[in-house]
């Protein structure tokens, strides 16, 4: 944010993503933080680094689907399970480079991603949202009923020793800096694409799709490029999913999977890419926090037994979610612009 009275006479400058040098040092050293991290952090915290931000990844394209766009996506997983199988199949071909697979495997998500994007130019709302639900049935359909030797059926693939540039990917480390670099590359291409025409269509068409198309806009093919960036989005974590585990199956990439990444947007803050990165970060800790206390709450009320433990925890998590909807429906980046308007006009808030 920019202290009061820091104001600028250009207006590249003053849309600018990084407007002083205070800022671009925060960041740089947030970044170098973020870099260094596993070599001071144990083997969990590792782990729970990559996991947020493989979910990251998948929960900026469902922003800039459904916050800028306006497009309800309910089947973000389903895509990111189909970019995890893409990827894993075209890691099975000789000499296939990972960076190349883990690209091929976003393009294949984007590419069934387009289908339901076609959908969209015809309807919207609530049956644009039981359409995007259907894109689960038939991942899973296709995945367990298609021959074994194409897709593993219900067992899943299997990946085995990876390495990418030379570096071996067989320690949590190494996953790490692989999916902190994929992040920042994708979170830079997300900045790039709302900031761009396609992102001012977007918003146009999540305003009013009417007065777009009056307006000059495609509006059917805005809806159809929404939906592929979130499915490319969804693909390349799908890809870093499998990569990480070196197993994919279907059971990984459920609705509620959909659902969760939904409420890491709505927490975070509709039409915010950084949002996208906050509600991530909120609700990935909190599911963390329901793991960690799950077994302690277990033995201080041994007669609830654990599923209804680990069940009151979820549901605790959803009465969070609603309460965001009640309260503060634009997410935690609304009150963050709020506060950072103040600190840039304080003292003179008039």
């Amino acid at each position: 944010m920019d202290a009061s009275g820091v104001f600028f006479t250009h207006h590249g400058r003053d849309r600018a993503l990084v407007r002083t040098h205070p800022q671009l040092v925060s960041l740089l050293a947030f970044l170098v933080a973020l870099a260094v991290l596993p070599l001071v952090a144990g083997d969990r915290w590792i782990s729970l680094g990559y996991t947020m931000f493989i979910m990251a990844i998948a929960v900026i394209g469902l922003q800039v689907c459904t916050g800028y766009a306006g497009q309800v996506n309910l089947g973000q997983s389903a895509f990111m399970g189909v970019g995890a199988y893409a990827c894993a199949l075209f890691l099975h071909l000789p000499q296939m480079p990972l960076l190349l697979a883990l690209v091929l495997g976003g393009a294949c998500a984007a590419a069934f991603g387009v289908l339901f994007g076609l959908t969209a130019a015809r309807i919207k709302g609530f049956y644009l949202a039981l359409t995007t639900i259907a894109a689960q049935a038939i991942f899973h359909f296709l995945v367990l009923n298609l021959p074994a030797g194409w897709l593993g059926g219900a067992g899943g693939l299997h990946l085995d020793k990876l390495d990418v540039l030379g570096l071996s990917l067989a320690n949590d480390r190494a996953l790490y800096w692989l999916c902190l670099a994929v992040l920042l590359v994708m979170t830079a291409g997300a900045f790039g694409i709302v900031r761009s025409r396609h992102g001012r269509s977007f918003q146009a068409v999540r305003d009013d799709d009417v007065a777009a198309g009056m307006m000059g806009i495609d509006v059917a093919a805005t809806k159809v490029r929404a939906f592929l960036v979130a499915a490319f989005y969804a693909g390349m974590a799908g890809g870093l999913w499998a990569i990480a585990l070196r197993h994919v199956s279907v059971e990984q990439f459920t609705l509620f999977n959909s659902i969760w990444m939904i409420a890491m947007m709505i927490v975070g803050g509709l039409g915010s890419i950084v949002g996208a990165l906050v509600g991530t970060f909120l609700i990935q800790m909190a599911r963390e926090g329901v793991v960690s206390l799950g077994p302690s709450l277990v033995e201080i009320f041994p007669a609830a037994g654990q599923g209804l433990v680990f069940a009151g925890m979820n549901v605790l998590l959803g009465t969070v979610i609603v309460l965001f909807l009640l309260f503060e429906p634009k997410g935690v980046m609304h009150r963050v612009n709020i506060a950072k308007r103040g600190y840039r006009l304080w003292p003179f808030p008039y």
